[in-house]
């Protein structure tokens, strides 16, 4: 788990992936992966549980096909825990695996100009997937925009196993 311990209230300290749901993934969701979660805990992020204060760890799994958000205290005790359907989710992921996979393929490839508008279409499914997840979470998890996006980063990151088995 990442996290060092410190930070104020309504903040992330630490965020991990179940393993298991990660077997085989694609080398650049990977590297993404690795990104989001280091960046989420670094960056000044908010992820603050309704009614809650202080700071948490955050651990991300699949069960029964489903998208669960295991919130913990600093210390490691459960605060709340979040079962998402995957289907609300399942036409943007999709979405964002096939713009990844394009512009994966596309990259020195092609010219600047058409490079910059794949690129630009695939942060426009992103952000459209964080502002989901923001909305599923409305009322349980109060969270910033680029948590939100580094959020949604690992919910692919499990929705690539998810799309594999289907």
């Amino acid at each position: 788990m990442a996290g060092d311990g410190r930070g104020r209230s309504g903040r992330l300290i630490g965020v991990e992936v179940d393993p298991a749901a990660l077997t085989g993934g694609r080398p650049f969701l990977e590297a993404e992966r690795e990104i989001a979660m280091q960046d989420m805990i670094a960056a000044d992020n908010h992820f603050l549980p309704a009614g809650g204060e202080g700071a948490y760890r955050l651990r991300i799994s699949i069960a029964e096909r489903k998208l669960v958000l295991d919130i913990m205290d600093a210390g490691g005790g459960p605060v709340a825990r979040h079962i998402l359907s995957f289907k609300p989710l399942s036409r943007v992921i999709r979405d964002y695996f096939l713009i990844c996979e394009t512009y994966q393929s596309a990259e020195g490839t092609m010219s600047p100009a058409r490079f910059e508008a794949i690129d630009m279409g695939r942060r426009g499914i992103h952000n459209e997937g964080a502002t989901l997840l923001r909305e599923r979470l409305q009322g349980k998890v109060d969270m910033d925009f680029d948590t939100a996006r580094r959020l949604f980063t690992l919910v692919c990151a499990l929705g690539w196993r998810d799309r594999r088995e289907a």
